[in-house]
């Protein structure tokens, strides 16, 4: 049995996903409702039977840390742990200026920790993968550094660091040597096995450990290296024929079907952020959260069960097509395709549509958000829009991506609305969710009723007090 230290790289700035990076470390960002993006390294590691994690933080690392020591809690007596290690400065009044460097400054957790092998993942995936397997490979192939690898579509290289391969793999092992790695090229050969793919590193290493120390320090002592792990320490290995590529695809999940046995998603930007969460909520999801052969472990939040009931003028509280968290409470509103966290409020002729809200997010009666996504804490007044002109977003400071979503930061400020943006959020409301349309759709006296009454509800608002939400 050969020793395994990982250690995961969290120290990440996550500039691409600002303002969700505002106020916190990229790996503390939250995803699906309930977890952190952190989670998925670290359950990969845990249900991998890796249980002695090191986590290097850096960047505005409270909330990470926290969240750290809150949920994962290893048992001291069989001598495991999941340690937050923070910047110190060990070698240098530098902080890390790499994450080859990260792993150089703290080097005293290899030398304590005195293993034979050390996994390096990434904290900003999601993904489900088990490194044993990739240990495996690492050792039968006899490689000093092993870099596991998705395949992705030729269009998508200038995206991804590239791996090119030789055509040979040791007898028995999947594995093939690296023949060269190529940062973000414009152009890479296809794959032999399908022209069509290459392969992309998904930041994750196995290395002999003894060289990884020797890699590191020749590292620092150079003077044309950015320190990173990617682009620095796997081309050594590279040059010296040291270097393996781990094939993805081979990697075996307990409980994955063929759908989303392979799926790996870089949640860099705000785009993807969002895509990722809609790949969650289908009835057969590209990812699935809910296989519990291979769970995504996290911090337990203390709150109540979810609840729909109806609001004000008997309106009905419902979601279609989405994930719900605990203690969310969905008061007369309609939630359609979409995340909802851990305490949010929809009221009363609430409209929250392809969006992803997280904990304790507001929303008032008769606002309609869509396409959005908003952080912890925001509320938005009654009759208020989101996503629905942006324009008036981008002139109340909410960040509006290329693609068209809505963002805002963590308690962002959303003003009183007009009686122009009430009208606006009126005639959104009233509109027939897309889900209801599907699902009436072979019943068109059901699509009837309900667009009668859709139609009645937004006379009768419209006669009413303007002031007053639905």
């Amino acid at each position: 049995m050969k020793k395994v230290l990982a250690i995961v790289l969290a120290g990440g700035e996550g500039k691409r996903l600002m303002p969700l990076t505002a106020d916190r470390a990229k790996p503390a960002v939250p995803f699906a409702g309930s977890f952190r993006l952190v989670d998925f390294a670290i359950s990969n590691l845990v249900n991998s039977g890796y249980l002695k994690i090191v986590v290097l933080t850096q960047y505005k690392s409270h909330s990470l840390d926290r969240h750290i020591s809150e949920t994962w809690r290893m048992s001291t007596q069989l001598g495991n742990y999941v340690a937050s290690v923070p910047a110190q400065q060990r070698v240098g009044k530098s902080w890390f200026l790499g994450s080859a460097n990260a792993i150089y400054q703290s080097l005293n957790l290899i030398y304590d920790a005195e293993p034979d092998i050390v996994a390096v993942v990434g904290a900003d995936h999601v993904y489900r993968m088990d490194f044993e397997q990739m240990v495996r490979s690492h050792i039968a192939s006899g490689a000093k550094a092993t870099v596991a690898a998705v395949r992705q579509p030729l269009s998508m290289a200038d995206q991804f660091g590239v791996i090119e391969v030789d055509g040979q793999s040791p007898a028995g092992n999947p594995a093939h040597r690296i023949s060269a790695f190529v940062e973000k090229p414009a152009t890479t050969p296809g794959l032999a096995d399908d022209p069509t793919q290459f392969l992309a590193s998904m930041g994750n290493y196995v290395f002999d450990s003894d060289a990884l120390i020797e890699a590191l320090h020749r590292d620092a002592q150079r003077l044309d290296t950015k320190h990173d792990m990617g682009g620095d320490i796997v081309p050594y290995f590279v040059d010296r024929g040291e270097a393996f590529v781990y094939d993805f695809t081979t990697n075996n999940i307990p409980g994955a079907t063929d759908r989303d046995r392979t799926y790996w998603r870089d949640v860099g930007t705000l785009d993807s952020y969002y895509d990722a969460h809609m790949d969650l909520i289908s009835p057969l999801p590209v990812f699935n959260l809910y296989n519990m052969d291979w769970p995504i472990h996290t911090r337990q939040n203390i709150a109540p069960p979810a609840k729909f009931v109806r609001g004000e003028q008997n309106a009905v509280g419902l979601a279609m097509d989405s994930i719900v968290s605990s203690g969310v409470v969905i008061s007369g509103g309609i939630v359609e395709h979409s995340v909802l966290a851990h305490e949010v409020y929809v009221g009363t002729g609430a409209r929250v549509a392809h969006s992803v809200l997280m904990d304790r997010v507001s929303v008032g009666a008769g606002a309609v958000v869509k396409r959005a996504i908003l952080d912890k804490n925001v509320r938005v007044p009654a009759g208020a829009t989101i996503g629905l002109n942006h324009e008036l977003d981008r002139s109340r400071g909410y960040t509006v991506t290329e693609s068209g979503l809505t963002v805002l930061s963590k308690g962002q400020h959303v003003p009183e609305p007009d009686d122009h943006e009430r009208e606006m959020a009126r005639e959104a409301a009233a509109a027939i969710p897309e889900a209801v349309q599907i699902a009436a759709a072979g019943w068109p006296e059901v699509l009837e009723s309900v667009e009668k009454v859709s139609e009645n509800y937004l006379h009768a608002v419209r006669a009413g007090d303007k002031g007053r939400s639905l």
